[in-house]
This record gives structure tokens, C-alpha cells and sequence, in this order.
């Protein structure tokens, strides 16, 4: 689809991208579902002032056989004029009180500020505002589902708001996002009472968790540094898990060595494989999630090992498009509540500043309730927030099967809780038999999630159950990773075998002889289990 946002004086013409134009009039932009991509290098006119756009249709002749998606966008596109810009600057819980001109190039290897805290990335928001609500949400309709390079992805086509001004040629992406919406219609009925329960699979993507949504542009980033010869030889994460997984295959993609700490026997096998499958260097070491943390920390300041955790804030822009697209795939609506389960707390933050941006640029005029879920076993957020935020204190974390958020000490705390402030939020959390109950009663239903997801749903369960979420409000459970990462955790709740857990919803298989009679007398029992009328 060709999208032409530059004045007339424009020599190229670029796919679904954003080029300078006088303050007035509005922008030119056609209806997207009325037209075709075209590879002609000169765009159609722009309207004369005040003229309503009207549809018009190009066809697209298929690229040569020996170009590929991304040489296409070179040729469609071989100058870029970058309108937007972003910045790393502190962050702060108080943006108005902000007196610090204090900021770095996304091109700087930077990680805090000058005092120690936390870094996010500003976007040159007066800049974005040139163009309206309607603008944008037109723009991003326009670029879902489409091959063309990088907008077919979730993130990407979100380009001017993750990173705008790096080079499509730089960008390593595996069209991830788009992760369906899945309404929850038994479910929600059947345990909650609610008709409009949806559950956000963000597990449905490359590496079978949300941390794609972060480490497309981390490691496009990444990618853009080495090609201009900063001192980047590999990248390197701390992990429970779904990091080092997305990690090791984004760098993979792109050629780029990965360096995976990972606690020793702490996370699923499955979670394991996949850094081991890509070609990661692993290090399993006998610590935590915190002394992965704290050692990765130590090593990246004195070897040439760019950090991946959320302490960099980079990924937190890429994490940022699920929100974007949960409105997306709403139609622009707003949901009342969006339930996120918090470990190091990145999440909960990048959710708040996707709804925020689409506030902020008039794509939509609220923003929803968010909710922090988080286990019992780890829940140093939880216990914060039920003493009114007074001072924060790190917990040792438990064992939980919500292994990925198994952290005491997290590093966005401040932004999570910002953004629960900010959100009218709140925090909950799910002891190990809630959680694993949870997950037992959405599978039973035809989901097949993750225990990060459980402790979601129990969230929902008790704020349900207290009548804080009523029955007809619209609310998103955030399912953070594929439940086929977790299978030993399920076999162990319908085998029973869970010290000290009923696993009451348990469904083992039944033995019987293999003979007609006991097979038949079982399924006559079970029958008439179901349907007593029969």
C-alpha cells in the first residue's frame, strides 16, 4: 500500500512511511482499505487544499524474482527523511518537576543516568502531533497483515513511535506481534460471569513469548550500532527464561554473538533448549534471577557486551505495541481493565506508555485500569502497594511455577509503580495453588496457557469475586508466554503430583484393560456422567 505523507516536492515515494510536509493543510492520506501497494517511485499527487482524500487504486506488480522484501524497500524507499526523533533522557516519577537537561542519542551505549537511576526513551512528541488521532490510527490499520518490509510486524508498524530513525536495512524482525485477541466467551461465563473477558496471546509469537515485542528493537539497535564500529562484540542478557530465548534468536538472525546467564535449575527445559538451539553462549549459574542480574550488570560495564535486560529501556518501546494493538484490535475502543503479571515490572510500565501515547496523540481519549499480578512466592510489588507505597523493599523470591516472574528486586519498580499511579491501578497476587487452579480451569476451556497467565486470571478471579471488575466491563488478561513452554508443570497438576496442592480440576487418563467390555463400561460411566438424561 502506498502511503504518501510528503509534499509534492518529494522525489520518492515510500511504503507505509512518514515524510516532512508544510503545517498545513492536513496531510494526505488515503483510505487504506481502498488501496493496493504500488512500486511506482512517484507518488500520486496530494489533493488541493481543503479536498477530501478519495480512494484511489494502484495496482502492484510482483518485485523481481531476484529482490527481496527488504531490497524492495530499499528501492521503494532509498532516502529517508526522518520527521521524529527520540532521545534517552532520566526517568522520572514526576515528568512536570523534571529540571535535569540531562539526555543521550539512542546511538550512546548508555544504561542509567548521571545520578544511577533508570532511563526512558522521550519521543519528540510536538513532532508526532502534526498529525492527528484519526491520522495514526488510519496509518496503523493500514499496515496489519502485509509482507511489506519491516511494517508487516506489530512493532514495526508502529515504526515512528519504537524507533524512528533507524534505517529499515538495520531492523531485525520476524513479523512478530499481531498476537490474536482471544475472547474468552466460555471462560468468562462459565467461571467469571462475564461476557466480555479477552485474553491478549502474546505467547503466540516467534519465540513463544511477549520479550520479541522488546527484542526486535533492542537488537535492530544493536545491529545499527556494529555497522557503525561502536564497540559491540556480542549482547547479553540475565534470565528466567523467555529472555535469553528471544535474545538468542534475534541475534541469531542477525549474526550477532548472544550471552545468556541463566539460573541452574530454575526454569523449564523448554525455556532452556531454545538459547542452546540458537547458538547462545550459556552460562548456568548457581545463583537467582538477582545474582544473574547483578553479575551481567558487572560484566557488561568492562567487556563489549551490549545489556539486554529491561534495564534498558529500548525494549520497553517494542513491549509498548501491545497496548497500541489491543486498541487496534478493539476498533479504537478502550477496555475498562488490562491485567498484566509483574516480575522485574518492565511490562506493566511498557503497557501504561503505549495507552499513554495513544491518550497523548488523540487516538483515543482514556486509558484503561491496569492491574500487576504477581505471585505470592515473589511479590515484593504486592507487598508495596498494600502499604500505600511506602518505602520498597526487595524480597528474597520462592520457588513458584510462574518461574518468569520468580524476582525479589525488580528493576523497573519505580516505572511500575508510576504507571499504577497513573492508571488508577492496582496489585494482586496468587499463592501456587491459585495459579496452578487458574491455568487448569482455562485450559479445561480450550485455552492452553502459561502460569504467568494463571496468576493473571487469579487476579481477575478476586477483584471479580470482590466486585471491583463487574460483570459487563471489557477486560484484557495479558497472556505473557506459550503454555508449551511450561508442560511439565502440567503434567505434574494432572498427575498429581504436587506436594501440599489438591490440584482439584486435575484430568488424568483413566487405565483400563484393552478389551471391548471395560472400554465400554468406562465410556457409559463417563457418558452418563456428562449427560445424566441419557
Amino acid at each position: 500500500m502506498a502511503h504518501s505523507c510528503s509534499s509534492s516536492s518529494s522525489s520518492t515515494s515510500s511504503f507505509f512511511s512518514i515524510k516532512p510536509k508544510t503545517p498545513s493543510p492536513k496531510p494526505y492520506f488515503p483510505k487504506p482499505h481502498f488501496i493496493k501497494a504500488s512500486t511506482n517511485p512517484s507518488p500520486p499527487p496530494p489533493p488541493p487544499p481543503q479536498q477530501q482524500p478519495k480512494p484511489i487504486s494502484v495496482s502492484k506488480p510482483r518485485r523481481p524474482l531476484d529482490e527481496n522484501i527488504r531490497d524492495e524497500a530499499r528501492r521503494n524507499n532509498p532516502t529517508y527523511s526522518h520527521l521524529f526523533s527520540a532521545k534517552y533522557v532520566p526517568f522520572s516519577p514526576d515528568p512536570s518537576h523534571q529540571t535535569s537537561d540531562e539526555s543521550y542519542s539512542l546511538d550512546e551505549i548508555v544504561y542509567r543516568s548521571r545520578s544511577g537511576g533508570l532511563l526512558d526513551v522521550e519521543h519528540d512528541i510536538a513532532a508526532l502531533k502534526t498529525y492527528d488521532g484519526k491520522y495514526w490510527r488510519d496509518l496503523f490499520d493500514s499496515r496489519v497483515g502485509k509482507t511489506t518490509w519491516p511494517y508487516g510486524s506489530g512493532v514495526w508498524s508502529k515504526k515512528e513511535w519504537v524507533l524512528p530513525e533507524i534505517d529499515d536495512a538495520d531492523i531485525v524482525s520476524a513479523f512478530e506481534g499481531n498476537s490474536n485477541l482471544f475472547w474468552a466467551e466460555r471462560y468468562g461465563k462459565q467461571f467469571l460471569g462475564m461476557n466480555d473477558l479477552w485474553v491478549k496471546h502474546c505467547g503466540i509469537s516467534h519465540t513463544g513469548s511477549f520479550k520479541d515485542l522488546g527484542m526486535t528493537v533492542l537488537v535492530s539497535q544493536v545491529n545499527r550500532l556494529r555497522k557503525m564500529n561502536r564497540p559491540v562484540v556480542g549482547v547479553g542478557c540475565a534470565s528466567t527464561g523467555d529472555t535469553s530465548a528471544a535474545l538468542s534468536a534475534y541475534c541469531a538472525s542477525a549474526g550477532i554473538p548472544s550471552i545468556v546467564f541463566l539460573p541452574a535449575n530454575r526454569i523449564s527445559i523448554a525455556q532452556l533448549v531454545q538459547p542452546i538451539a540458537n547458538g547462545a553462549f550459556v552460562l548456568s549459574l548457581d545463583t537467582d534471577f538477582d545474582g544473574c542480574m547483578h553479575l551481567i550488570r558487572e560484566v557488561t560495564s568492562e567487556l563489549p557486551i551490549y545489556l539486554a535486560n529491561s534495564l534498558n529501556s529500548l525494549r520497553l518501546e517494542g513491549q509498548k505495541t501491545a497496548a497500541i494493538e489491543i486498541l487496534q484490535q478493539f476498533d479504537w475502543q478502550v477496555p475498562d481493565w488490562v491485567i498484566v503479571p509483574g516480575g522485574n515490572l518492565g511490562n506493566i510500565y511498557a503497557f501504561y506508555k503505549g495507552f499513554h501515547m495513544c491518550k497523548e496523540l488523540g487516538l483515543v481519549d482514556r486509558i484503561p485500569r491496569l492491574v500487576c499480578a504477581q505471585a505470592a512466592n515473589a511479590n515484593p510489588l504486592y507487598l508495596h502497594y498494600k502499604s500505600g507505597w511506602k518505602d520498597f523493599k526487595a524480597v528474597k523470591a520462592n520457588a513458584t511455577f510462574a518461574s518468569a516472574i520468580q524476582i525479589g528486586d525488580p528493576v523497573s519498580i519505580d516505572r511500575a509503580v508510576y504507571a499504577l499511579k497513573n492508571s488508577n491501578g492496582i496489585v494482586e497476587e496468587a499463592t501456587e495453588e491459585e495459579l496452578m487452579d487458574a491455568m487448569a480451569e482455562a485450559d479445561s476451556t480450550g485455552m492452553f496457557i502459561c502460569p504467568h497467565t494463571g496468576v493473571a486470571l487469579t487476579a481477575l478471579i478476586k477483584l471479580r469475586k470482590s466486585g471491583v471488575i463487574g460483570k459487563t466491563d471489557r477486560t484484557v488478561v495479558v497472556s505473557t508466554a506459550h503454555g508449551l513452554k511450561f508442560t511439565q508443570s502440567k503434567i505434574d497438576y494432572h498427575s498429581k503430583e504436587i506436594k501440599d496442592m489438591a490440584c482439584r480440576f486435575a484430568n488424568p487418563p483413566v487405565h483400563v484393560k484393552a478389551d471391548f467390555a471395560s472400554v465400554m463400561d468406562v465410556l457409559q460411566r463417563y457418558l452418563l456422567s456428562k449427560s445424566p438424561n441419557h
